[in-house]
């Protein structure tokens, strides 16, 4: 089943155009600049753009066409912003049970107990908003927003108002929310570390349209997009926690083609794992490298050579398996090594951020 977007928006000085499907599951990132038309597209989802032309069907459902338009306080839609926007003067189970209350016993599809032991929010059902942290009213907010048990969780850069402390306490509810609910998230941002580790799917905008949608792996080591080409390059690789060196503080990541360690992980064997690499943190040599304290080291195939915005560099393209690395090296190591398009390179992998 798929959400289907088709919408015209105009304005004195933008314009949106969209026409797309994306999968009605997992987390749909959109992403691009501020000002691309991200938060403007979630808004037009929601019902809050009346004067929209277009189409949105959900898993079959009609939002929207010629002849209808769901008003937004029939659109079954949950809505994250930034700053919660939770009422104050209410606790934590007050907020929590307002989004519950408004919707039909018979519409119901998540309970408050539910949501509350989904997010770690039971020790703070008493507490007032004012008496809880960023991170904590961030994860009220989606409760709110679940508990209305919307066909759509709407999230418009809701880490952006918060400190790198509060993003890292966050984190791993959003994943919680990701593995365990099957409500379909559209998640709006312009930092490609969150999108990477958080979204399966991609809408990259630029001035109103979509230049680029696809799966988030195959997105991100696009040698058309910008993606590939800032400070943040990298590339996301999917495999098995494989075994656990307890002695060692390590874990054993299985990928197709080759493994990589990581510091200890508490996943149980077996358990798929996302991890980020960073282009930087990869070099790559004609021969298997001596040993060193870089422990991962895979064999790969050069699938392209990308010219790259930092003077004096190259972006290579590595094939592992059926998944992509990628690589940033200077020219002149690319012209010592010789290398070429379909040269079967060795890669050091630097650094790997579980995602």
């Amino acid at each position: 089943m798929t959400i289907q977007l088709k919408f015209d928006l105009v304005r004195p000085d933008f314009r949106l155009t969209v026409d797309v499907e994306v999968p009605a599951h997992g987390v749909t990132a959109l992403f691009g600049r501020s000002g691309c038309g991200k938060t403007t597209l979630l808004r037009c989802v929601a019902g809050l753009e009346p004067a929209v032309q277009g189409r949105l069907t959900v898993n079959g459902a009609c939002w929207q066409d010629e002849a209808r338009f769901l008003p937004a306080h029939r659109r079954p839609v949950g809505y994250v912003f930034q700053e919660g926007q939770l009422f104050p003067h209410l606790s934590v189970l007050g907020n929590l049970m307002y989004g519950y209350r408004r919707i039909a016993q018979d519409r119901r599809i998540v309970q408050p107990h539910d949501v509350a032991e989904l997010l770690g929010l039971e020790a703070l059902l008493e507490r007032r908003i004012t008496e809880i942290s960023g991170g904590q009213r961030q994860r009220v907010a989606m409760g709110r927003a679940l508990l209305t048990s919307p066909r759509i969780l709407l999230m418009d850069e809701p880490l952006a108002a918060l400190d790198e402390i509060s993003k890292a306490e966050i984190l791993p509810y959003f994943e919680r929310l990701h593995e365990d609910l099957s409500v379909p998230v559209l998640y709006v941002s312009h930092a490609i570390e969150e999108v990477s580790r958080l979204a399966d799917h991609m809408l990259f905008m630029e001035d109103g349209v979509i230049r680029a949608e696809g799966p988030l792996r195959e997105l991100i080591t696009r040698a058309d997009l910008p993606l590939v080409h800032g400070e943040q390059a990298s590339a996301v690789l999917i495999g098995n926690a494989l075994s656990h060196l307890d002695d060692e503080h390590l874990s054993c990541i299985h990928l197709p083609g080759g493994m990589l360690y990581v510091p200890r992980i508490r996943e149980p064997t077996g358990g798929v794992l996302r991890v980020r690499v960073l282009a930087r943190d990869v070099s790559v040599a004609r021969q298997p490298p001596l040993p060193s304290s870089i422990l991962n080291c895979v064999e790969c195939t050069i699938k392209e050579i990308i010219d790259d915005p930092h003077p004096g560099h190259c972006l290579l393209k590595l094939q592992l398996g059926d998944q992509y690395l990628l690589s940033r090296i200077t020219q002149r190591s690319r012209r010592q090594l010789e290398l070429a398009l379909g040269d079967r390179v060795w890669a050091s992998v630097k650094g790997v951020a579980l995602t």
